[in-house]
């Protein structure tokens, strides 16, 4: 529960916080998304690192068009929660990058992610 405090009871306002895009997630733009409700921030943010770990995993078995599609999904879920990392990686893959190196950067980015999100629900 501390971690919880730590990352919402910060200087992070919905009018006056500053934008973090060094963080895994900006949380002053999902506390913009959320009107502030720490409740919902919550609940987003451990649907987003589920489906976007279900999504790496669709990467390893899919086709070059699936991956594309998916790409875009996460590139979308990733944007309205804050996860700009993943939405870059993800961006390059759905624009075409479909090397090995491009789809890891994105399991990495997952990854990141999900390790701040759980971090905070601590």
């Amino acid at each position: 529960m501390a971690a919880y405090n730590v990352a919402f009871d910060g200087p992070v306002s919905i009018s006056g916080g500053q934008h973090s895009r060094s963080n895994p997630i900006d949380l002053v733009h999902l506390a913009r998304q959320t009107m502030g409700d720490r409740d919902l921030e919550l609940e987003i943010l451990m649907t987003f690192a589920r489906q976007a770990r279900q999504v790496v995993g669709e990467f390893a078995s899919c086709s070059n068009d699936a991956r594309v599609k998916a790409a875009h999904r996460l590139k979308g879920a990733a944007e309205a929660v804050g996860a700009f990392h993943v939405s870059d990686a993800a961006a390059e893959v759905e624009n075409g990058a479909l090397d090995a190196a491009h789809i890891a950067k994105i399991g990495a980015a997952v990854l990141e992610a999900e390790n701040f999100i759980l971090k905070i629900c601590r």
